[in-house]
């Protein structure tokens, strides 16, 4: 079962995972689950490579301001939970390590999310070169396949950019190939959004940011991220929508959605001729 990369809500203990891999063993540093790339030694990874661990995803969240119910790695914590039980379906994946530093807009002066204490913002050109740079490490070690997840909204295109390009620089050596299926975010604003309004969930209550829909999604992950105390408001800027109502078993249907649509998105791409 994954758990939560996030430090400050990971245990101390140490527990012991059996990898896939012939003789590969790893003592799993609490909050790190058995095909995160972080949990391996360079030879046990070199290893499951050679056994068939040709995919690489790489989750992509981002560090912003939720209002006061919920924490600022909210993204991250997310996008590595749900990665880490999309690698344990295919099978054949290793996690990588989450990025957290994302485009979120002007930093002077502020814009979006930036006005509000903790936000993070780079560049959209340093954060292509960031996920290029990433690509090419995993394509040097053996990887066929790189998958970027963007749990955000705002650097969907960036993800598009960066793979068409890879594609474009590899297309003589198709021995790996980039993938950034956008089902794995879209899914959230479209089958997600259905499922909670056939629950008696309000667009009202719902939000574009840090309401019900995107509360309920990170306590499905890790109640944690909620401070469940603030739920019930004020709402300070920043937050659209009521979180109030926000449950796990309605985030749920969310993960659940995601993790299924996106493991048929990436079977469908990784299993296409080269």
């Amino acid at each position: 079962m994954s758990r939560s990369p996030f430090p400050l809500l990971a245990s101390a203990a140490i527990v012991l995972f059996a990898l896939s891999a012939p003789a590969a063993h790893a003592a799993l540093s609490a909050g790190l689950a058995a095909n995160d790339l972080e949990a391996m030694t360079s030879v046990e990874l070199r290893e499951r490579i050679a056994h068939g661990a040709t995919t690489v995803i790489v989750p992509i969240g981002g560090t912003e301001q939720n209002g006061a119910h919920m924490v600022l790695g909210k993204h991250n914590v997310r996008a590595h939970v749900l990665a880490d039980r999309i690698a344990g379906a295919l099978g054949n994946a290793i996690v990588a390590p989450t990025i957290a530093y994302v485009p979120e807009g002007s930093i002077h002066p502020p814009a979006a999310h930036m006005k509000y204490a903790g936000t993070i913002s780079v560049p959209d050109a340093v954060f292509e070169a960031l996920l290029e740079a990433t690509a090419r490490s995993f394509k040097q070690h053996g990887f066929k396949d790189v998958v970027f997840l963007g749990d955000h909204g705002g650097y969907q295109s960036d993800l598009t950019q960066v793979k068409d390009k890879l594609n474009r620089e590899w297309a003589k050596d198709p021995a790996c190939r980039a993938h950034a299926p956008l089902e794995y975010y879209r899914i959230t604003q479209t089958a997600y959004v259905a499922a909670l309004k056939a629950h008696g969930v309000s667009d009202a209550e719902m939000g574009s940011h840090a309401g019900l829909a995107d509360t309920a999604l990170a306590l499905a992950v890790d109640p944690a991220l909620v401070r469940e105390d603030k739920l019930a408001g004020p709402y300070p800027a920043g937050v659209t929508g009521n979180p109030k109502r926000a449950t796990a078993e309605l985030g749920e249907l969310g993960t659940k959605l995601v993790v299924e649509t996106t493991v048929a998105a990436i079977r469908r791409e990784t299993q296409a001729p080269r």
